[in-house]
């Protein structure tokens, strides 16, 4: 099982990791806020992540880590 890592505090809720995924687990908080204002991205089922790190290729500011 692969382990995601994001700053939060970094991320601009931009998207681009979320349409990425190939297994449709990455979302936009509706819960948090970062100081920035932006609502940061989080994993719903992190067991389903299979490592394959397109979402961290994707996002420009480079706030996501994945481990496997």
């Amino acid at each position: 099982m692969a382990k995601l890592t994001f700053r939060e505090d970094l991320c601009k809720g931009c998207g681009l990791c979320v349409t990425a995924c190939p297994k449709k687990i990455l979302a936009l908080s509706k819960t948090k806020l970062n100081h920035k204002g932006h609502a940061p991205v989080e994993c719903t089922d992190p067991a389903a992540c299979v490592g394959c790190a397109s979402c961290a290729l994707m996002c420009p500011d480079c706030v996501i880590t994945v481990e496997r």
